[in-house]
């Protein structure tokens, strides 16, 4: 199931959250279709009017619109704005952000939606964790090279080019293994970028410029929002970052910023994330133990040299008082509503 099951604070929470569903605007999924529209009409726009615009605006903006079509992908794997898979994955399937075949993405995506296994470099197809035994087996150069990758600046340089050779050693799997399922979706992907292309060049747009000015940008963005989204802790409620953002992170992102929220209740639309952050916000800082930042600025300012230490997945037995911290206390005023500090009560345990 897509929208997956719910980790909720308490009952109260539950039922504030099903009266919003009921209303006419979380029924329709308005602000999603109208998200539809604008990523693909604006992405569509600006290639065949980049002459007009000029070349650095034009690719600026399909940057950004590239950037934000990948947020549009998860919003599709989540089961919006229809409760129709297929429909949804027909929305995500062209490949504007061209690296990732849509079906691939969303298999594991929702591999790495299994709380109980977050951050398990075995089990967690979207951890930045090694096994301690692969770390063993690691050379002092190719520690470094974890180093450098695990700084913010080094995660958004070297981020996207690990993913892409991720993906090319999947396909390459994929067709030694005879994985035909696999195959035909890679199959559909390539056909679909190469029809992309060629209609790009038609306009005079270097499909060569967009890969390089455009799409390996893009992916850099999704490395902001990535940088330190999950970290190992026993308990797996609290492996997931709320982070702060200004109102421009929020949108690109689709408020993916609130994870903890997120990983929680996966089912909740985009829109909704900050609603049930800003009211329960002192709820998911006991919850997941203080994990929470001030923006992606206190990401660049702590991490810009010193590594965020995401390398040997430390197991059940980590060093609690050794895990990064962020400030308690970052851009809102503690709450004041009924529910809050400590009337979280018992969650209810939820899957994917």
């Amino acid at each position: 199931m897509t929208r997956g099951s719910s980790d909720w604070l308490h009952a109260q929470q539950r039922a504030r959250i099903h009266q919003w569903q009921r209303s006419w605007l979380w029924r329709s999924e308005l602000p999603t279709w109208l998200l539809l529209i604008t990523i693909y009409g604006g992405w569509f726009a600006t290639l065949a009017h980049w002459r007009t615009l000029g070349l650095w605006p034009a690719t600026g903006l399909l940057i950004l619109f590239t950037s934000w079509y990948l947020s549009l992908q998860h919003e599709l794997i989540h089961g919006h704005p229809t409760r129709f898979p297929r429909l949804n994955q027909l929305f995500g399937t062209l490949p504007l952000a061209v690296w990732y075949p849509y079906g691939l993405y969303r298999d594991s995506h929702l591999a790495h939606h299994r709380n109980h296994s977050l951050t398990d470099p075995d089990k967690d197809p979207e951890t930045w964790y090694l096994s301690p035994a692969r770390w063993a087996q690691l050379r002092p150069w190719q520690r470094q090279g974890i180093h450098l990758r695990n700084t913010f600046p080094g995660r958004l340089l070297l981020g996207p080019l690990l993913d892409i050779y991720a993906a090319l050693q999947s396909l390459l799997r994929a067709v030694w293994r005879a994985e035909w399922r696999a195959i035909a979706m890679w199959a559909i992907h390539l056909a679909l970028l190469a029809g992309l292309f060629l209609w790009m060049a038609r306009q005079g747009f270097s499909p060569l410029l967009f890969v390089l000015a455009v799409s390996y940008p893009a992916l850099m963005l999704t490395k902001v929002r990535s940088f330190y989204e999950h970290r190992a802790d026993a308990d797996p409620l609290a492996r997931s970052v709320n982070n702060e953002a200004g109102w421009a992170w929020r949108l690109l992102f689709l408020n993916l910023n609130y994870h903890a929220v997120h990983h929680d209740l996966p089912g909740l639309p985009w829109y909704g994330l900050r609603r049930v952050y800003l009211l329960w916000r002192d709820d998911y800082y006991q919850r997941n133990r203080g994990f929470r930042a001030a923006g992606y600025g206190e990401w660049a300012r702590r991490f810009a040299t010193t590594p965020v230490n995401v390398n040997a997945h430390p197991g059940r037995q980590q060093d609690r008082p050794h895990e990064t911290a962020f400030a308690t206390d970052v851009r809102h005023p503690p709450s004041a509503h009924p529910g809050a500090n400590g009337n979280a009560g018992a969650a209810v345990r939820g899957g994917c």
